[in-house]
């Protein structure tokens, strides 16, 4: 038999084997040929037997009457297990609501196939859409046998001259994309003169009628191309097209107009390397950069560059009118856009964008809360530091400017109007709190007192303990270093006061054994210090010197010792130590050395670090620990200016800093608060005077970072309390992590890895896998997730939720630009355990492309 017979009696027997009754609706009486070649000999009364496909089947047809026909199939489906039987009505219309073969319709099922639909679907598995339309023009008027005659010479010649040439292409659509984005077969479609089925394929799929067929495959690609991109882009647009666009015919019909949007979509996805570039390509030819869109009238569908860039624009003009929310659920209904897969520098620009709303709207959220608070000093300490308190705005500030420390190019005024809102934020709560606190007689009842963190927080954990002592490190920073801490741990973040002037030869003295019974401030020889127990503490050597002669068997070491240090020697490096004290200074020492800077870039890897060395130490059997700073810091973008700058106030003057002022005598310049040591508890005539907002005194050190004032961020401080078990050796198979993209060297401070779910159970996962990314040089991390792009990311704990069968796009931010090269590092953050771990160290080259 012909191929059309094999095609149309191969869906036939499906439908018998899968439904036994098969009762085939034929109005226009098209197949009567194929069930006479079916029957293969003249009609024998109303039910026959016949052979399908190698199976005996019942054929029934319809001769006038269908009560005559129900009667005489009845016999062979009234059993419990019926006959297959095929009942074949020509020129019958099924009638839905009142058929006499009903209960055989709902016994089985119902056929009623199209002639011309078969022979086309036969016909386009070795023909393109152009040469079926060619075959079978609906003005033809073909009946089953011209349909046969076609199958059967088509079927003996060659396949279609195109599927020939893009052999490896499924499909129609899938040949012109390919055609569309690579020119490299070219001369073959034009020695094998394969131009008019490429026209009549365009004419087809597109409904694009293109120039003479003697037009080059170039000419015809660009116009093609054009056609494509300029209709999906119209199609997705709000408001009347650009004049450029008037040259560009319209799909002409809405199946044109699917097929348009369609090949677009598999160009971005098939081809993604050769869309960015035909894609600019016809932007320029269009003139649509010029074009002036609104941002309100582009759609979901980035079809060109300039939309991406008119979107980011306009999120940043509605950030620097405080329409924050606004802001936030556009860049969220964009973020998906595959111009920020293409482009990571445009990623980081969008990412910019969002953190500076994230900053702006909690921003105008405290103020509005600032204006209502009260007098009550516990209030105000309550409010800072409760759940959902207003170290948000800290937290929300440092995300940003450390994100911004790797752009050159951000949009200057919605940052301004940012920076701006939290600097007039801070202001007016530096200034209501100080005055709040000063009404209180400088206490803040019932919080806990830096003084009291050993005798009270240290000194009842089971021994070993860590005692972590970060300089500079904010309330804020320590809640974020618990999001990073292993699921399995147990802890614990408290707000503690610090004592004042938030200093670092202060703070650190009140972080002493014997602070809570014993602490005053004092100076000796014109040397500020603490005195504890009658001993004079004026600087780091005095106070290690005290702890050690007060703590039995304790062990010192900085931070990055403690991550640099091999396993075996930090186990002997601590030995018998029952307490383990860890400095860091990095913070305070990049701030206050005039590298403001450097400390944006640092604070994130700090609060990172400090969570490998509580891991670390619960792996060689220090499991409890301690994490909490002498003071905290205010810290903006920009050096305070002239306004802003304050006069000493003179007199004998023991010590100045940017924010206070501690001595004897001189005056109160303005905008400055006094207070007697004395009123702070400490056996001392030393007069301390604070700005009373976010000024700085006419002194040494950073303009941009400072501390020693009064202020929440500069006194709040965290106590953290940990409880890590050592982590796991190995990780399950089932949470194997697949990289792609792994940089050959990084160039760049943000670039992109791609991560799914692998390994050879990844089909017995039914729901996400949370990990944490990272970059790692010499122990330290000098790295983190910046932002990620198809898949949930926690910035806080830097957390990354991987879905089965998903990839996702992660942007790292190089952090410390001194390191020599680097390792892309996975871990699982239940456990620490590491999932991927990159093979070789990455080098670092930044300015090399």
């Amino acid at each position: 038999m012909h191929p059309l017979h094999e095609y149309v009696a191969k869906l036939l027997a499906e439908k018998v084997k899968s439904h036994k009754v098969v009762v085939w609706y034929d109005s226009r009486a098209e197949f009567t040929s194929f069930v006479t070649e079916l029957r293969g000999s003249p009609r024998i009364g109303a039910v026959a037997p016949i052979p399908l496909n190698g199976n005996n089947v019942y054929l029934a047809e319809y001769a006038g009457s269908m009560f005559e026909l129900r009667f005489a199939v009845e016999p062979h489906v009234s059993g419990d297990s019926p006959e297959p039987v095929i009942i074949y009505l020509p020129g019958c219309i099924r009638d839905r609501d009142g058929s006499v073969l009903i209960e055989l319709e709902k016994a089985g099922t119902t056929w009623t196939p199209q002639l011309a639909q078969l022979a086309r679907t036969l016909l386009l598995k070795r023909h393109t859409l152009g040469a079926v339309d060619s075959m079978v023009s609906d003005d033809r008027k073909l009946r089953y046998e011209d349909f046969a005659r076609i199958a059967v010479d088509e079927g003996t010649g060659n396949l279609s001259v195109l599927k020939g040439i893009f052999a490896k292409s499924h499909g129609d659509d899938a040949i012109l994309a390919e055609w569309l984005a690579d020119d490299s077969r070219d001369d073959q479609i034009i020695d094998k003169a394969a131009a008019p089925e490429l026209i009549a394929l365009v004419r087809s799929w597109l409904g694009l009628e293109l120039p003479d067929e003697a037009a080059p495959p170039g000419k015809l690609r660009r116009i093609t191309l054009r056609y494509v991109l300029a209709g999906e882009f119209r199609s997705d647009l709000n408001c009347a097209p650009p004049p450029t666009l008037d040259a560009v015919p319209v799909p002409p019909t809405p199946e044109a107009l699917w097929a348009v949007r369609k090949l677009a979509k598999l160009l971005r996805s098939t081809h993604p390397e050769a869309y960015p570039a035909l894609a600019d390509n016809a932007e320029r030819e269009l003139g649509l950069a010029e074009a002036s869109l609104p941002a309100s009238a582009l759609g979901a569908i980035d079809t060109f560059r300039f939309e991406e860039h008119i979107i980011v624009r306009h999120c940043g003009d509605l950030v620097a009118d405080c329409r924050f929310a606004e802001a936030l659920s556009l860049l969220s209904q964009r973020e998906n856009s595959y111009w920020l897969d293409v482009d990571v520098a445009r990623k980081a620009q969008w990412e910019a964008t969002r953190r500076m709303a994230e900053l702006g709207q909690v921003a105008a959220q405290v103020g509005a809360e600032l204006e209502t608070a009260n007098g009550d000093v516990g209030g105000w300490f309550e409010r800072y530091t409760s759940t959902d308190g207003w170290y948000r705005l800290d937290q929300a500030q440092r995300r940003l400017e450390a994100w911004m420390t790797k752009l050159d190019d951000a949009q200057e005024r919605p940052l301004s109007v940012v920076r701006r809102a939290y600097e007039d934020t801070c202001r007016l709560m530096a200034e209501r709190f100080a005055k709040a606190l000063a009404a209180s007689g400088w206490t803040v009842p019932p919080a806990l007192h830096q003084t009291r963190i050993f005798s009270e927080v240290v000194s009842a954990q089971p021994k070993p303990v860590a005692y972590f002592l970060v300089d500079a490190m904010r309330y804020e920073m320590g809640l974020e270093l618990a999001k990073r801490l292993p699921d399995t741990s147990e802890i614990s973040v408290r707000p503690a006061v610090g004592a004042l002037p938030s200093i670092t030869p202060i703070g650190m003295a009140a972080l002493q054994p014997g602070a809570a019974a014993s602490f005053s401030l004092a100076d000796k020889g014109g040397q500020l210090g603490v005195r504890i127990d009658g001993v004079f503490l004026p600087d780091r050597a005095a106070r290690e010197r005290f702890a050690k002669a007060r703590i039995p068997n304790l062990a010192d070491l900085a931070l990055n010792e403690l991550l640099s240090l091999s396993g075996s020697k930090l186990k002997q490096r601590i030995e018998g130590a029952q307490v383990v004290i860890v400095r860091s200074q990095e913070i305070d020492h990049a701030g206050e050395g005039g590298f403001a800077f450097h400390a944006r870039q640092i604070m994130d890897t700090v609060i990172d670090n400090l969570a490998r060395g509580i891991r670390r130490l619960a792996n060689v059997g220090v499991q409890h620990a301690v994490v909490t700073a002498d003071h905290g810091h205010l810290f903006f973008a920009s050096d305070r200016d002239a306004s802003m700058r304050i006069d000493a106030p003179g007199g004998d003057t023991v010590d100045l800093h940017r924010r206070c002022w501690v001595g004897r005598g001189g005056a109160n310049p303005p905008g400055t608060v006094r207070v007697a040591a004395s009123t702070l508890g400490y056996a001392s005539d030393l007069d301390l005077v604070f700005p009373a907002g976010v000024g700085v005194f006419k002194a040494g050190g950073d303009l941009a970072f400072h501390h020693g004032g009064p202020s929440l961020q500069e006194l709040v401080i965290p106590v953290v309390t940990v409880r890590t078990m050592a982590s796991s050796a190995a990780p399950s198979p089932t949470s194997k992590v697949v990289v792609g993209g792994v940089p050959d060297a990084v160039t760049n401070r943000i670039f992109t890895i791609t991560l799914a779910l692998g390994g050879a159970q990844l089909q017995l996962l039914t729901e996400g896998v949370v990990v944490r990314p990272m970059l790692v040089a010499d122990g330290q991390q000098v790295g983190a997730v910046g932002m990620v792009v198809g898949a949930e990311f926690d910035v806080a704990s830097q957390r990354v939720r991987l879905e089965p069968e998903q990839e996702c796009s992660v942007a790292f931010r190089l952090i410390d630009d001194d390191a020599k090269s680097l390792r892309i590092v996975v871990q699982d953050p239940a456990t620490d355990a590491e999932l991927y771990r990159s093979p070789s160290d990455i080098p670092v080259r930044l300015g090399v492309s």
